[in-house]
């Protein structure tokens, strides 16, 4: 698919739609038949629309013309969008909507009255140049919805050619910007870009048998085919590669736009103004370049110097200046000088300046020389459909987090550093903190840190998950959970650094990583780590857990509250301990279809508490204490609408059930791990019910597409399960999850 079978597809096209006016009587003056949209701009994929426009001279009636264009280019087989309009109408849609304007900039001529149609182009874009400065601004926040609406074709997983951010909409705004006059674009490499995308789309079309712009997992092996490229994974990359760069290309020309609708003309100096910022660097208008007298060639700091004064001042790192400084600047010696290292993380601390600083040295093929390592995470997905970004954005993201918690530690430096390293262990088959540690101390080395801030940069490295994973999965209270931690966290400098970095990465990732609910935990653990690292004994949990008794409950039945949070509600039951009772508050939520995000379950003294995360702010807690009284009296059955579905139309994954025997000394803690489904927390606390233990604390957590649910258990009379009873747990939660085969009933409860 190319240039040229466009150019065929858009003639054939046109001899169609001359065919058919002249058939149809047209006039040779007072009437024109033009194109628009993709059809205008000679642009149609292989099952593209014919966007059309019959326009009349003020005063000319067309009559039943149109009806009589149509009918053959219908009877063609094409699929046809059209309109009939007036000369004046089409200027005045111009003038009061932005994006009617911008459209018909494209306008082409296709049969009729010439002179008609080339007095709409050049009206319509006078009117453009005349406006731009009051129109521009409106036209920046229709992109900027859609691309919030949409999200970024370097990232999404089902990428969006024409409407995301990077894709062909967004050159075609660039092109109507370059008619504006206002702002300088590199036209080479928008053009590169664009063509890109649309042989892309051309091939998409090809192998989806339709028009489409989205590219779904099933059509990258055929695109990859076309392309010739060696497999669907190296046709992601090269997709989102042009994506990411005409993101780049958009996002610089929209800066230099709003730069030039803020000055005046009669303001504008003859010469570039250069504001000195550090030695050799230089801003002028807006963007950061070279000062003059700057020696690139014997100054090796000069591109980072540059950078982190731009990211600084959130201002455009100019691209011909970091080419330059690319191509004549010496390389960093190893280890690096002191000034490097420290600009490098004035860079990282940035904010969110950083973000299109970064995207800049990317695109000039900088961070070849600062981070040879980036090629490894370049591009690349994750694994888990949780995140927002590739992994390469998601760890930029993480530093742009980070640079807002820099107070709360000791070293900020090695905090925005090792946010900046701490996913470089993935695209591997090792686990990507193991490989990563290795990788993050050889590069700390080079940078030139000490050996303590080399070994503390490794470590958060190594061990960033473990915050999260802990205090979602272990119970605070176990003394086995503080020592979990401690043991590889050893003092309260790296317990402070690893709990910014968790809460970095968290919120890098999405807002459901980083929940008030997982939040208290993960910061409540901290916390309790801190203590013990500090005094050598573990501290109590945090008073909040504690709670008063309800009247209610003291009087034998159950309490139910509703509290709103910052992302749903969070609900506390507070009822007479039994064995059942988990099982009983899980169903409610289950039948009232609520999703649950988080939950924490513990006995204080004769009673059950429990506390819920779910995602609905618009509960009623009369009506969960109704269903709930329900299910305990009986007479409400939630284990068949709860039983999993047969296979076919059930989770693809079987879960898994672990127990855990390190986990504690005091219980038997089993972690079920499945897809996250209405009813998971249900089955598992009912098959443990039916076995006669008791729940002494549960961790409930959901994050993307699974539940990850950790349970302490004991008999009856509080000890531990011996191993066949823990067998016999393992087995029935498996059992109570697992679907039933295709063909029989739902699985008994």
């Amino acid at each position: 698919m190319t240039a040229a079978e466009r150019a065929d597809r858009t003639a054939a096209a046109d001899a169609l739609c001359s065919e058919a006016y002249d058939a149809a009587g047209g006039p040779d003056t007072g009437v024109a038949l033009v194109a628009v949209g993709g059809y205008g701009r000679g642009e149609l994929a292989p099952y593209s629309d014919l966007d059309v426009v019959l326009v009349a001279d003020d005063g000319v009636d067309v009559g039943e013309l149109g009806q009589l264009l149509w009918y053959p280019i219908w009877d063609s087989g094409e699929k046809l969008d059209h309109s009939v309009r007036s000369l004046s109408e089409m200027l005045a849609a111009a003038a009061a909507d932005v994006r009617v304007a911008s459209g018909l900039l494209d306008v082409r001529h296709v049969a009729g009255d010439p002179s008609l149609t080339l007095r709409l182009r050049t009206t319509v874009l006078a009117q453009w140049r005349r406006d731009a400065r009051q129109r521009l601004p409106e036209l920046h926040e229709l992109v900027r919805s859609r691309h919030r609406l949409v999200g970024e074709l370097a990232h999404l997983s089902v990428p969006d050619l024409k409407e995301a951010e990077g894709g062909l909409r967004d050159a075609t705004v660039l092109k109507s910007l370059m008619a504006t006059w206002l702002v300088d674009i590199p036209a080479s490499d928008l053009e590169r870009t664009r063509l890109h995308l649309l042989d892309v789309r051309d091939v998409l079309h090809a192998a989806a048998g339709r028009a489409t712009d989205r590219i779904a997992p099933e059509h990258w092996p055929a695109l990859a085919e076309a392309l010739g490229l060696r497999d669907d994974r190296a046709a992601q990359r090269q997709v989102r590669e042009v994506g990411r760069r005409l993101t780049h290309l958009s996002r610089l020309v929209w800066r230099r736009a709003e730069d030039a609708v803020r000055r005046t003309p009669a303001g504008r100096p003859r010469r570039p103004e250069l504001e000195r910022l550090a030695p050799g660097v230089a801003l002028s208008n807006g963007e950061v370049v070279l000062d003059r007298g700057a020696r690139p060639a014997s100054d090796p700091v000069l591109l980072l110097r540059a950078a982190a004064e731009a990211a600084r001042r959130n201002a455009v790192l100019a691209p011909p200046t970091a080419a330059r400084l690319v191509r004549e600047c010496p390389p960093l010696p190893d280890p690096w000088p002191e000034e490097a290292r420290q600009q490098l993380v004035r860079l990282l601390a940035a904010g969110p300046g950083l973000l299109p600083v970064w995207e800049t040295l990317e695109e000039t093929g900088a961070l070849a020389g600062i981070l040879p390592e980036w090629e490894r995470i370049r591009l690349l997905p994750h694994a888990s459909v949780i995140h927002r970004f590739t992994v390469d954005r998601h760890v930029v993201e993480t530093c742009i987090e980070a640079s807002a918690l820099i107070r709360d530690v000791s070293r900020p430096d090695v905090l925005v550093v090792a946010a900046l390293l701490h996913d470089i262990g993935k695209g591997g088959t090792v686990e990507h903190c193991v490989a990563g540690e290795p990788l993050a101390r050889a590069i700390a080395t080079r940078m030139g840190f000490e050996r303590a801030a080399v070994d503390l940069i490794a470590q958060l490295v190594r061990w960033h998950l473990l915050l999260p994973t802990t205090a979602t999965t272990r119970d605070p209270d176990d003394p086995a959970t503080i020592e979990l931690l401690t043991e590889h966290v050893e003092t309260p400098e790296a317990l402070a650094l690893l709990t910014a970095l968790t809460e970095a990465d968290a919120k890098a990732t999405s807002s459901k990583a980083w929940s008030s609910w997982r939040a208290g935990l993960i910061r409540d653990l901290s916390r309790r780590a801190h203590a013990a690292l500090e005094r050598g004994s573990v501290p109590a949990a945090l008073p909040v857990e504690e709670i008063d008794i309800p009247a209610a409950a003291r009087e034998g039945s159950v309490a139910i509250t509703v509290e709103l949070v910052d992302d749903g509600a969070r609900v506390t039951t507070v009822s007479p301990d039994r064995v059942g009772l988990l099982a009983d508050c899980a169903a409610t939520f289950a039948l009232q279809r609520l999703q649950v995000r988080a939950a924490r379950i513990w006995s204080q003294g004769e009673y059950g508490v429990s506390m819920w995360d779910v995602a609905d702010d618009h509960l009623d807690a009369g009506r969960l204490r109704t269903v709930f009284d329900g299910i305990a009296a009986r007479r409400v059955d939630p284990a068949t609408r709860l039983a999993p579905r047969p296979n076919g139309s059930g989770p693809d994954l079987a879960p898994t059930v672990v127990v855990r025997p390190e986990a504690s000394d005091q219980a038997t803690v089993i972690e079920v791990r499945a897809a996250d489904r209405l009813g998971v927390v249900y089955l598992v606390s009912a098959a443990l019910a039916d076995l006669g233990m008791s729940v002494r604390s549960a961790h409930i957590s959901t994050l993307g597409p699974q539940a990850v649910d950790v349970f302490y258990l004991q008999e009856p009379d509080g000890s531990a399960l011996s191993d066949e009873r823990a067998a016999a747990a393992a087995a029935g939660i498996r059992e109570r999850l697992s679907p039933p085969a295709e063909g029989s009933g739902p699985a008994d409860a």
